[in-house]
This record gives structure tokens, C-alpha cells and sequence, in this order.
């Protein structure tokens, strides 16, 4: 309890100055000690305790407000005033082409200030290099969880200069201001991603901590530091930095560029701990997609449409294939509507196991064939609908090597046998050397494709005004589904192998759809009509007098089928139908294709595509 005023006056008639006596011994003895990393003492005022003072117990808060008066006095004696040299704070993971950095601003004048492996990295190439702890007056702790996440770091990058207080402050704590922040963050990306086994607690001890608040301070102080997260700008700040100039859009795209490696750097952290967390629940309540800006395109689907690509940083796209990391080895840029086309001929061929080659045009598979021999394959994927064929994307699942690159290049068209055949894309897994160098003869403007397999059990977006549209992709294949005979007539083997053949083409094609294949080959395909019937007699017209014995396959169930399309397919000589069923007017699928001796197989998989 406190003493009264008269009491603590008895006590003590002199506290101040006796308060003064007592720590200016204190100092004059034991007033600085040697920072273990440092090349200057600093002070120890914060060791002072009150039982030095011989009125501290009696008035502990007037000793404690005059003690702190002679601390501060002290701490700012013994600390430098705040230098206006030019200083430069470079912490990085990436030490690609650090020492030109390094090197370009010691030319220019400012003093380097970096942290372990990055500070002994600079040493290492000639450099003279100021260490974090020689600023901070303390060593790295927490194994290496704490080196930066201090205000003589944070003050120097946050301090407004054109807030006279701001530099006020740093004067009194002697603390510098850093010009320029060069950071990037530990490779979190490429050690979860690098090892699927990889341990929690190994996950964890790669979250960056430091680096993020250095990055995000930096960036908000823009105006007055320059942050830089990437080192091929490393030549863009050099230059800037010898302009003198002011460009403050310069430094707002710098930010920018930062604030964004942050958030893509939170962002797979982000997604790696719900995985973790859930067991791989897929549908977050939240959802973030890192996308990278691959190019700038021509034009979007239309002339008047501006567009671009963007490549999926997420961690479940990190090894998952597709046309958007696509090598293109030959030709003319790619469009938008090449990407859209290309894509859909890609995932359709990458279904099949056998080789085959897929012809694609305006998203639909026009021509689709699995031989051994893959150019017979390619010779009847394209004879399929040639027309169509003439102008639109080939795809395939095996290597091109000189043969196949040969055919594709001089086959003519089945409607004139003169035509030269001519595409927008070709795509495949892989291309010998020699079938490479015969396809880029074949056209100054062929866009010669080289992908990865698509990985299974991705997550498909899509967008709708207002949000998103998130569902499983479509993996399913006959393999595994059971194709159930509910007719009379089963089918025969053959006629099996061809309704799931036409089954596994007929997902590909854009809803209402009807695919009719016979040998593993599509003979004609109806899609995009608003009712099963049109797109129905649409097949069995580019099917013509092959229609006879062959497969159908419908994506959704026949809502009708007397007077109806299965009346029309039964009647055109099909063999089998497969289709989901589903119906409440199955039965009446039934008894038709019984009445007409044809096999009827129900999928329970449907196949909407829109």
C-alpha cells in the first residue's frame, strides 16, 4: 500500500537527485555491455532495477516515471542518431542472381543489410555486408523463427519520411530507414509439393513468417521503399535506382507484384493446411485460386474481345498436365478459341487407353478412332467428317514419331481425295525429333503441341454471373461402370465393346448428345440440340448405311421412345443402345428395342455436358 505524501517527503527529501546518484554510478560502471553479434556496445539501462535508488520502495511510481525519464536519456546517449544513408535489406530463399544485386547497389552507394545464408552468400561473392543482428543487437532465436520481426527492421521500412514525428522517433531509438526491400519467401510450394509423404511439423517449420511482414510492410511504404520479390527485376531496379527518378507507378507495380506473391504464397499455404486439416474434403468454405499470367492473347472469343491465359498455381495443379502448360513447339500464336478447342481434344483422346486420335472442332469431337495401328486410327477419326475435320484440332494419346508426322501432313481430304488436309493445332504426349522437324514443314502457322496427361480428381470451376460453379471433373470410365442389359436380346461382345466406346466418346460431346461408333470408331455424332431427337437424326445422317449393326450411345436418358428417338434408332438398323435410364417412361425404352430385337443397356451414369 502506498504511504501518504507526507511520509514518502520524510523519506526520501532529495529522491530525484539521490534516484540520479544512484543509476549515474550504475552507468558509469556497468552502462553498456558487447552485443554478442554487434560491433558497438549498447546499453544495458533495462538491467537498472528500483533497489539501486534508496527511495524506490517508498515511491515506486515517482521512481519509476523518473527512471524511465533517465533510461530513455540513457538509451538515446548510447545508440547512434538514425543514419540517412542509403541501406538496402535483401533476405532471400532464391539466391538467383544475387550477387549481380548485391554488386549493383554497393556500386550505387547503398549499404547491404541481410541475414544469414543470404548475408553469407554476398560474403561469399566479395561483398561487404552489414548483418541484421549487428542493427537489431540480437541474435537469431526460436532456430531461426525469429531474425527480422524487429522494430529496428520494421521501423526502418514502415517510417513515413514526409512524417516529421515518424523520423522523429527513429532519431530517438536510433533507427536507420531501409530504401530498398528485396525479399522472397522459403519454398513452401516446392517442399510440399516435392513429397506427397512430407511430414505436418516439416510443412509447418517452411511457413515463412518474416518475409511476408517484411514484404507486406515494404509494400505499403512503396511511396518511400522500393520492394522487389522477384529477380528478374533485379535489372529494372538497378536502372531505377541510377535515374534517380520518382516514378511512383513504378513503385506501385512493385507493391503490387508484392502484395501478390504473398497472397499466392498464403494461398497454397492456405490450401495445403485444409488438405491437412480435412483429409481432402474438397469444397472449402473459402476458396482461393493462385492464377499466373501465362500471355496476353490476340483477341477473347470474338475480335472484340480482349483475353489472356492464366496458368493455376494451386498445389493440386502443380504436376496436373493439361493445355495451359502445353510446350508449343511450332507456329502461330495461340488463340482463345485454339486454347478452348485444343483443350477439348486433349481430354477426350487422354480417355483412351488404346491409340487413338481425336479430331476436334468448336469443342466437339467430330472424329474419333482407336486402332493398334494409330495411323489407321488417324486415317478414320478424319474420314469420320471430314469437313469438319478440315480446319479444326488432332489429337493424340502416342508419340508422333516421322511416319505418323508424314501422314498427317500430306493426307488429303476424303471428299475430293485432292485436298491437302489442313489443321489449327496438333497435340500429343510427345514427338520424335524427326517427326517434329517433318510437321513444322508442313505449315509456317501449325501450332504443334506437346502436353501432359490430365491427372484425375481435379476440382472444375466454372463461372456464372455472380460467383462460381465448383463440382468433381468427370472422371468416370466404362471400366468403371457396369453396363446392365435390361432388354431380351443382350448384346454381343463386339457390340459391348462398341457402346462403351460410343459411351466414352459421347461425354465429350456437347449436350443433347448422341455418338454412333462401330470397330472403335465414331461413324457420326449429334450435339448442342435442344431436344434428344434432332441430335439423334443428326448422328444417324453422318452415320449414312454404316449405321447398320453399330453402337449408340445417348448422354442422358430417352425421355420418349415411341414415335420418338429409340424408335428412330431401332428402326435404322442400331445393334445396341446404351444410355443412363432413369426415366418414369423406361419400360417404355424397353419393350421398344424388344419389340425390334434390339439390345438395350442401361449405364446409371449420365453424361451432361453444357
Amino acid at each position: 500500500m502506498l504511504g501518504s505524501p507526507a511520509a514518502s517527503t520524510a523519506a526520501a527529501p532529495a529522491p530525484a537527485a539521490a534516484f540520479r546518484r544512484s543509476l549515474l554510478h550504475f552507468s558509469t560502471t556497468h552502462r553498456t555491455r558487447t552485443c554478442p553479434s554487434a560491433s558497438r556496445p549498447v546499453p544495458v539501462a533495462a538491467c537498472v532495477r528500483l533497489q539501486s535508488c534508496s527511495w524506490g520502495a517508498a515511491s515506486p511510481i515517482k521512481a519509476m516515471a523518473a527512471e524511465a525519464e533517465i533510461l530513455s536519456a540513457l538509451d538515446k546517449e548510447s545508440r547512434p542518431s538514425a543514419p540517412r544513408s542509403k541501406q538496402a535489406l535483401i533476405s532471400l530463399s532464391d539466391k538467383t542472381d544475387l550477387a549481380f544485386l548485391g554488386k549493383g547497389l554497393q556500386e550505387l552507394g547503398y549499404t547491404v543489410v541481410s541475414t544469414g545464408g543470404t548475408a553469407s552468400a554476398l560474403e561469399n561473392a566479395g561483398l561487404s555486408v552489414t548483418k541484421v543482428e549487428q542493427l537489431t543487437c540480437f541474435p537469431e532465436m526460436l532456430d531461426g523463427r525469429v531474425k527480422t520481426l524487429h522494430p529496428h527492421i520494421h521501423g526502418g521500412i514502415l517510417a513515413r519520411r514526409d512524417q516529421q514525428h515518424h523520423m522523429e522517433s527513429l532519431d530517438k531509438h536510433g533507427i536507420g530507414t531501409f530504401d530498398v526491400v528485396v525479399v522472397n519467401l522459403y519454398p513452401f510450394y516446392d517442399k510440399v509439393t516435392s513429397a506427397a509423404d512430407i511430414e505436418f511439423e516439416d510443412g509447418i517449420e517452411n511457413v515463412d513468417i518474416g518475409g511476408p511482414a517484411m514484404i507486406r510492410a515494404a509494400a505499403k511504404n512503396h511511396k518511400d521503399v522500393l520492394v522487389v520479390v522477384d529477380s528478374h527485376d533485379y535489372p529494372a531496379l538497378l536502372e531505377f535506382l541510377k535515374s534517380n527518378g520518382d516514378d511512383q507507378q513504378f513503385r506501385r507495380k512493385l507493391a503490387w507484384k508484392a502484395f501478390q506473391h504473398v497472397a499466392s504464397y498464403d494461398s497454397a499455404v492456405s490450401e495445403w493446411l485444409w488438405r491437412q486439416t480435412t483429409g481432402g474434403e474438397k469444397f472449402p468454405p473459402s476458396l482461393t485460386v493462385p492464377l499466373s499470367l501465362k500471355s496476353s492473347l490476340r483477341y477473347g472469343e470474338n475480335p472484340h474481345q480482349k483475353a489472356a491465359i492464366y496458368v493455376d498455381k494451386s498445389l493440386a495443379e502443380v504436376n496436373g498436365g493439361g493445355i495451359a502448360t502445353a510446350i508449343q513447339h511450332h507456329g502461330k500464336e495461340m488463340s482463345y478459341n485454339n486454347y478452348l478447342d485444343a483443350d477439348a481434344a486433349w481430354n477426350c483422346v487422354s480417355e483412351f487407353s488404346d491409340p487413338t486420335c481425336v479430331v476436334v472442332k468448336h469443342t466437339n469431337p467430330c472424329g474419333v478412332a482407336s486402332r493398334g495401328d494409330i495411323l489407321e486410327a488417324y486415317r478414320l477419326a478424319v474420314k469420320a467428317d471430314p469437313v469438319s475435320a478440315f480446319g479444326g484440332i488432332v489429337a493424340f494419346n502416342v508419340e508422333i514419331d516421322e511416319k505418323l508426322a508424314r501422314e498427317i501432313r500430306e493426307f488429303r481430304s476424303p471428299v475430293d481425295g485432292e485436298t491437302r488436309m489442313f489443321y489449327e493445332i496438333v497435340v500429343a504426349p510427345k514427338y520424335s525429333k524427326k517427326g517434329l522437324e517433318v510437321l513444322r514443314g508442313k505449315s509456317k502457322t501449325l501450332r504443334i503441341l506437346e502436353a501432359k496427361k490430365n491427372e484425375k480428381g481435379k476440382l472444375s470451376l466454372r463461372q456464372v454471373g455472380g460467383g462460381w460453379l465448383a463440382q468433381d471433373s468427370d472422371d468416370l470410365t466404362p471400366a468403371d461402370i457396369q453396363f446392365n442389359a435390361v432388354s431380351e436380346k443382350t448384346p454381343q461382345e463386339s457390340e459391348l465393346e462398341d457402346a462403351k466406346f460410343a459411351w466414352l466418346c459421347v461425354k465429350h460431346v456437347k449436350s443433347n448428345a448422341i455418338v454412333i461408333a462401330k470397330n472403335k470408331c465414331m461413324l457420326g455424332m449429334g450435339s448442342g440440340q435442344p431436344n434428344r431427337l434432332e441430335s439423334l437424326r443428326i448422328a444417324m445422317r453422318k452415320s449414312g448405311e454404316e449405321v447398320k449393326g453399330a453402337a449408340l450411345a445417348s448422354d442422358a436418358f430417352f425421355p420418349f421412345a415411341w414415335n420418338d428417338a429409340v424408335e428412330e434408332a431401332c428402326q435404322s438398323g442400331i445393334a445396341v443402345i446404351a444410355e443412363p435410364g432413369g426415366s418414369i417412361r423406361d419400360q417404355d425404352a424397353v419393350e421398344c428395342c424388344n419389340n425390334y430385337g434390339i439390345s438395350l443397356v442401361f449405364t446409371n451414369v449420365r453424361h451432361f455436358r453444357h
